[in-house]
């Protein structure tokens, strides 16, 4: 859903348009975006006063709204829906003083854009991670998820987490989005289910993509690769591959998905 509506509304922008970041995390839609006129800048200061903005699906920190403000900046706001409520749920810790770890990346930009909400945070992106936590046990504690994590991942930190720390405070936005969690199970359900190989379409810079990846080595598939264009896909050897699942990151175009499994299944 937030991919999808991060598209349409990029599409009803007349160039010029500069895009903070990438709009979503796949090298076709950036290059089509481009390809119209798009231009992809990685900080507002090389936007000249006056321009159209377009803040990515990863959403942005508050100081990069109020910069966009006082510098006359028309913005237009593509931030994923589940991504916002992360930031509301942020502010809403922050305003009652309740420190927060955020379970994620810390160099990804959704995570950045969070942690721009918070005074008093950690970014934690494994179980391991919660042991060097240096928050009292005994006061409370905000939880937040990177929305791209897989929930395995998110599951075991929480984990560690509640075993420390009593009153830990996990509002709903302390989770994988759906449209993320729904593609994991199905990847887990396809190997458990007999399928030996896994495809993963989507880019390498995109984070549910390498974590469908992950998922489907955890599950126990013997061949697991990613591949972000037709090129990629030729390229690969699938020889002794009995059943093949494809799969894709949330990102990728369904264009993309459908020529693979149409060349695939001939």
């Amino acid at each position: 859903m937030g991919v999808e509506r991060a598209l349409l509304m990029a599409a009803e922008l007349r160039p010029p348009v500069f895009c903070l970041h990438e709009l979503v995390h796949n090298e076709q839609v950036v290059d089509g975006l481009r390809r119209r006129g798009m231009a992809f800048v990685e900080s507002l200061s090389e936007v000249p006063d006056g321009s159209t903005v377009l803040f990515s699906a990863h959403g942005v920190a508050p100081a990069v709204r109020e910069e966009a403000v006082s510098r006359g900046l028309h913005v237009v706001d593509a931030t994923c829906p589940f991504v916002g409520r992360v930031h509301r749920a942020a502010r809403a810790f922050a305003a009652r003083g309740v420190p927060v770890v955020v379970v994620g990346r810390a160099n990804h930009a959704e995570v950045q854009g969070i942690v721009g909400e918070l005074d008093d945070f950690r970014v934690v992106a494994s179980a391991d991670e919660v042991a060097d936590l240096q928050y009292p046990v005994d006061a409370p504690l905000g939880v937040l998820c990177q929305t791209t994590m897989t929930s395995g991942a998110v599951h075991a930190v929480l984990d560690a987490l509640r075993a420390r720390y009593p009153h830990l405070e996990t509002p709903s936005a302390a989770d994988v989005c759906t449209a993320t969690r729904d593609r994991q199970r199905a990847v887990e359900d396809f190997v458990r289910g007999g399928g030996d190989g896994v495809l993963v379409l989507g880019s390498a810079g995109s984070s549910n993509t390498n974590r469908l990846a992950d998922v489907a080595r955890a599950a126990g598939a013997g061949f697991v690769a990613r591949a972000g264009s037709m090129e990629d896909v030729r390229a690969l050897d699938f020889a002794g591959v009995r059943r093949l699942g494809v799969t894709a990151g949330a990102s990728t175009p369904e264009e993309f998905l459908r020529r693979v499994v149409e060349e695939l299944r001939v």
